[in-house]
């Protein structure tokens, strides 16, 4: 399960989606999570699964290891879809005891579920396909506007992307400490919920004192590089938009606008 975690990760390989500049898979994210909310009808999470299915082709990342990540939000998937499809009102659909499952609920929590496991892999595509180092610059440049009232806006980028960095390394140190407490015969699989979350306090100590010890290096490390922010900072790759950048933007502006159409006219 936690080896199934891939938001943070870099799959790294040659492909379109890799080779844009990370400004645009930025706005491409931010405007496909948005789209997902303009719309309720079937027809617009056809137009959304289009979109997601070419992005998905285009990056050429394995769809068994995009899909992977959503293993470790399955519970959440179950427990909304229940939840919607039992305490919807609507038109009966079926009926047991005292709880009554509406053909409404069923059509929401389907909707729902399917709305969140968008919002996962198309957040996932976008750290797949970009290093932190882009990431960040990326991130600096888009919010460079915020520079106007004060914001430490490379501060905010870099602790964003640092804590992108940090996940699959946790994921790996968590992965490590299960295994060094099963041989010793921990048990995390048996026993009630209470039995099971005590047993999990030998995994979290050792890994919040490996978090806090790694945080410690980071910031000795900057600071003996007299690291000092993003002023009078130059970049080896500065950012620059190429062609197929633009050609990327007119194909975000026309899902848009056919998704805004589809959500005016059903």
């Amino acid at each position: 399960m936690i080896r199934d975690i891939t938001l943070g990760q870099y799959y790294p390989t040659d492909s379109v989606l890799h080779r844009l500049d990370p400004r645009v898979k930025l706005c491409g994210t931010m405007v496909y999570v948005i789209s997902l909310f303009l719309f309720q009808s079937f027809t617009g999470y056809i137009v959304a699964t289009v979109f997601l299915v070419s992005m998905i082709a285009l990056s050429h990342v394995p769809v068994k290891f995009m899909f992977r990540g959503l293993k470790a939000i399955i519970f959440i998937l179950i427990f909304t879809g229940i939840l919607n499809a039992f305490l919807t009102p609507g038109r009966e659909l079926v009926s047991f005891w005292k709880i009554t499952i509406t053909i409404e609920g069923v059509r929401l929590a389907a909707f729902l579920v399917l709305r969140i496991i968008y919002l996962i892999i198309g957040s996932s595509i976008m750290t797949l396909t970009t290093t932190p180092s882009n990431l960040t610059d990326g991130l600096e440049k888009s919010l460079g506007w915020l520079k106007i009232f004060r914001i430490p806006v490379h501060e905010i980028a870099m602790m964003m992307s640092i804590a992108l960095t940090f996940i699959p390394v946790l994921v790996e140190e968590t992965d490590r400490i299960i295994k060094a407490q099963q041989a010793r015969g921990a048990d995390f699989e048996s026993g009630n919920i209470i039995r099971r979350a005590k047993a999990m306090i030998p995994i979290l100590v050792p890994l919040f004192v490996s978090a806090f010890r790694r945080a410690n290096d980071l910031a000795v490390a900057m600071e003996a590089r007299c690291y000092h922010g993003g002023d009078g900072r130059t970049k080896m790759r500065p950012l620059k938009y190429a062609a197929r950048d633009y050609i990327a933007y007119l194909v975000l502006l026309g899902y848009l606008a056919a998704i805004i159409a589809v959500g005016i006219i059903f």
